[in-house]
């Protein structure tokens, strides 16, 4: 079996998606055209967005597979419903992409790749912003980094918020059922930092990322006021737990 082969056999494309209308069929047609099989969890939309795909489901009916959560639970749950499912398929590595046409689809087989090289890491994207990016956003992101970073003693994690990351299923699960958040907005970072808590290896990929303006057809969930509040919570809990872990991480990177 050659490395190609390998990898397909193992590594799953998740799409976690809700409400992302039109913009999700875009995002599954193009990443169609670089990987095989792909997964789509529907959280719970009420827009109809699922409808859209029945065509490629017609045409990719063994490696395209729409599953429909009735309720929406959140981008964490979504995703831990598709990795619990996928582990008892059989596949070993997940790499998770944005429904919303911001991720590139022509960096998935670069991402599938290092993770291939290096199954025991956890491969985040780093984005590269253009002037799409809101810039309260930008500056948002950096003070998560930071606080991730101090959180982890410097484990690696160039970006704690971007979604389009692969990650080792195993330690994912692992990671996800010792605790009862990281179900939503959260989930990127507090993963992030849990997972360098395990010491599972961190590799960063310098990746675009584009902002599609609302009138173009671009769809946010992210709520400024209700958000922040849950990611500020987020980093007090993990502080907390960067404390009380402290002495063994002391250990650990010496």
């Amino acid at each position: 079996m050659n490395k190609q082969s390998q990898l397909s056999s193992s590594h799953l494309l998740l799409v976690p998606s809700y409400n992302t209308g039109a913009l999700l069929k875009v995002t599954i047609e193009e990443a169609l055209q670089q990987w095989l099989p792909i997964w789509v969890i529907i959280d719970g939309s009420d827009d109809g967005s699922e409808a859209l795909l029945a065509p490629l489901q017609a045409q990719y009916p063994d490696t395209l597979l729409v599953i429909k959560l009735p309720q929406n639970r959140g981008k964490g749950a979504a995703i831990l419903e598709g990795i619990t499912q996928a582990q008892a398929k059989g596949f070993t590595h997940v790499l998770t992409m944005d429904a919303d046409h911001q991720h590139p689809a022509d960096y998935i087989k670069q991402f599938m790749q290092m993770s291939i090289d290096n199954p025991e890491a956890m491969i985040l994207g780093e984005p590269m912003f253009d002037d799409s990016a809101p810039m309260i956003r930008v500056k948002g992101r950096r003070i998560s980094n930071w606080w991730a970073n101090l959180e982890t003693m410097g484990w690696g994690i160039h970006d704690s918020l971007f979604g389009m990351r692969v990650y080792p299923i195993q330690d994912l699960i692992a990671v996800m059922h010792s605790t009862s958040w990281a179900r939503r907005f959260d989930f990127e970072p507090e993963i992030a930092v849990r997972m360098a808590w395990s010491a599972v290896p961190v590799l960063n990929i310098l990746t675009p990322v584009r902002y599609i303006a609302k009138e173009e057809g671009g769809v946010s969930q992210f709520k400024y006021g209700r958000d922040n509040v849950l990611l500020i919570g987020m980093h007090i809990r993990l502080f907390t737990g960067f404390l009380l872990r402290l002495p063994k991480l002391i250990l650990r990177n010496k």
